[in-house]
């Protein structure tokens, strides 16, 4: 298992992953997902089994305070095994940030295996 940044040959990878959890904004577009993941700010990382991703986090930072964890997935048959960790911890020194937040509604118990803080949040929709 490798951790490495994000490169467009990992790009069907990164949307399989997003299919499986039913996630449709990336697979929809992927020349879109591969502008949003390669954009000014973000840090896109995946984690590799040969030629397989098995996982990817994509976070957006100003590069000096703050980074938000937009999207994080790790491969159903290779989760329990630490990619998760591995990916943020990979990937959090890279941003430039201090801290991150995130929004999750399914993974509570492993974020709060982090150093961290919980407060109350709101995500907006326009329109």
């Amino acid at each position: 298992m490798s951790i490495t940044q994000y490169e467009q040959t990992h790009l069907a990878g990164v949307l399989a992953l997003c299919e499986a959890e039913e996630w449709p904004t990336f697979p929809a577009d992927p020349a879109r997902a591969h502008a949003v993941l390669t954009a000014p700010g973000v840090t896109a990382v995946v984690a590799l089994d040969g030629d397989l991703v098995t996982g990817f986090a994509y976070l957006q930072s100003d590069g000096h305070i703050q980074a938000h964890l937009s999207l994080m997935a790790v491969h159903r048959s290779y989760r329990r095994q630490g990619i998760g960790r591995q990916l943020l911890e990979y990937a959090v020194p890279l941003t430039g940030a201090q801290r991150v937040d995130l929004v999750t509604d399914t993974a509570q118990d492993f974020y709060a295996s982090f150093d961290h803080r919980t407060n109350s949040g709101f995500r907006i929709y326009p329109g």
